[in-house]
């Protein structure tokens, strides 16, 4: 089982279902857009659900929700800090 202070990325978000942003990994223009999208150290993001067969990741932050392809979610850092397990 996952402890709350391990660091995870939003693909494994499902888990814990509340995290903080650690950082986001890579300087190429996929890691630029998702800091432009609010994913900042410090930042609590929402696991809301994910589209079936591996599809994107439906997230809340910053009051809106995000769909991130599970590629693009591979490339955040997140800590956990409730909701530990998932749903279901």
């Amino acid at each position: 089982m996952e402890s709350a202070s391990e660091t995870l990325t939003l693909a494994d978000l499902s888990r814990v279902l509340v995290a903080q942003a650690v950082a986001v990994e890579g300087e190429d223009e996929i890691a630029k857009r998702l800091q432009e999208l609010g994913f900042c150290p410090g930042t609590e993001v929402r696991f809301e659900r994910q589209a079936p067969f591996g599809g994107p990741i439906i997230l809340s932050l910053r009051g809106y929700q995000l769909a991130l392809r599970p590629s693009e979610a591979k490339r955040v850092r997140v800590q956990g800090i409730s909701g530990a397990g998932s749903e279901g």
